[in-house]
């Protein structure tokens, strides 16, 4: 671990507010634990803001418009103006800003080159991709992500005489796995080409002149949203440890967006990709589910239908259920999303319906177990899938770096299906994929 910075008071700091900026692919809803986190440790939720970036996904090459995808500068114009109207809000004169992975990139270009030093006091990154996910010279060093590319060259320049690559008056940290980072690998396995040098050292996510935090086994996304590296960041804003992991409330309300897929979300063939745009006309049926079996308890406790804001409550829950989520809408499957209880109130609880392949509408039901703040890893981790504990594609002796697995099981008759992760637990229905439905399990932590 290396530093050049002092961790402030939490009297000094006097709550500032806090912009959380997620990874490429991704949404606010990846910070759901970490806004708990701080919660639960004092940080006033009216000071904890996150953005969803439209087009999340990063073009190919940065200098070339892309449809449905998003350039460095777009990407840096939306953390811009989301800084501004949090400090606008607030009154405040500062932000800190935490990022995981791509989000990383928006952070250091806007403090840099964005006119964000006066405007940012700490800066907090997991999982940077801050030297690329590859170096190799001619490699599509166009893309934000080359290390020998000009985007990450000129953000890397010396900025002193010590050869610091952190910018202004703000304090700098960043946080990286010791080697389980999938984008941090020496070898080009996860890049699809395995057996290649990438040039990238496991020490990748660090920056000279920042305090470097290495934090054994967690995975690229582990770096932002475990309990781990929310200890980290704590400490480092505050100068102290927290006092708590996460308190749950018992009377809590639930809201958040239903997103769509493609250029755009209403046109079917427009692409299958994450946009973070509103799927208007959708509709969503919550059901609480017994947490032994998933079925459901009773009639839907909320429904609504989306709107152009995209948002579908707010919905008054109990952090003690379970939950069924079923979406419709036009040109997607029918698609049940089962959570564990939420432990607290949020309003960042997005989602989004699946599309069904002609290939997928088969006599079996489809089941995808996904989980959004992290990997599995059949090195470290405790998992069951329908009864296995051979989770697909998730091998030991390997690197964490999947995150969502998909099974087929019979399509009838109906049945429980049940997955469990480092304790925490799930249980859906299957649904039949010949009627255009999908059985999502979506873990939480």
């Amino acid at each position: 671990m290396s530093a050049c910075t002092t961790p402030m008071s939490i009297q000094n700091l006097q709550y500032k507010p806090v912009v959380f900026v997620h990874g490429n692919g991704d949404s606010a809803a990846l910070w759901l634990t970490t806004v708990w986190r701080f919660e639960s440790n004092g940080w006033p939720a009216n000071l904890l803001h996150t953005i969803d970036v439209p087009y999340p996904l990063a073009r190919e090459a940065d200098d070339k418009p892309q449809a449905g995808r998003s350039s460095t500068a777009e990407h840096m114009q939306v953390l811009k103006d989301k800084v501004d109207a949090v400090l606008a809000q607030t009154g405040a004169k500062q932000v800190i800003l935490i990022g995981n992975s791509r989000g990383g990139n928006a952070i250091r270009n806007y403090i840099c080159n964005g006119g964000g030093a006066q405007r940012v006091s700490h800066a907090i990154i997991g999982g940077g991709t801050h030297h690329g996910v590859q170096a190799i010279p001619g490699l599509n060093d166009a893309s934000e992500f080359s290390g020998a590319g000009p985007f990450l060259r000129q953000l890397n320049a010396p900025k002193n005489h010590k050869g610091d690559e952190v910018c202004g008056p703000t304090q700098w940290m960043t946080i990286r796995s010791d080697t389980n980072d999938k984008y941090a690998q020496p070898d080009g396995l996860w890049l699809g080409m395995k057996g290649r040098a990438t040039l990238v050292g496991f020490d990748g996510p660090e920056l000279k002149g920042a305090l470097n935090v290495v934090i054994p086994k967690i995975d690229h996304r582990e770096t932002s949203f475990s309990p781990a590296a929310f200890e980290a960041s704590y400490q480092f804003l505050t100068g102290h440890a927290p006092l708590h992991n996460m308190t749950t409330q018992s009377q809590i309300e639930l809201n958040g967006k239903v997103f769509g897929l493609g250029v755009n979300p209403l046109q079917a063939d427009s692409g299958n990709f994450v946009n973070n745009l509103p799927l208007q006309g959708a509709k969503l049926s919550i059901y609480e589910t017994h947490t032994h079996t998933g079925q459901r308890r009773g009639a839907a406790v909320h429904q609504s239908s989306i709107s152009t804001d995209g948002h579908w409550g707010p919905f008054k829950a109990n952090s003690r259920a379970a939950y069924e989520f079923e979406l419709t809408a036009d040109g997607y499957a029918t698609t049940h999303i089962y959570r564990s209880p939420f432990a607290r109130s949020s309003n960042i609880v997005h989602m989004r319906p699946e599309r069904l392949a002609a290939s997928d509408r088969t006599t079996q039901s489809l089941v995808i177990w996904t989980r959004p703040r992290g990997y599995f890893d059949a090195n470290r981790d405790t998992m069951m899938l329908d009864g296995k504990t051979d989770i697909p594609g998730v091998a030991k002796g390997m690197s964490a770096g999947i995150s969502s697995v998909r099974i087929r099981m019979d399509e009838s008759p109906q049945r429980s299906v049940a997955a469990e992760f480092n304790g925490e637990q799930l249980k859906g229905l299957t649904w039949p994929a010949s009627q255009g439905h999908i059985t999502v399990l979506e873990l939480t932590y």
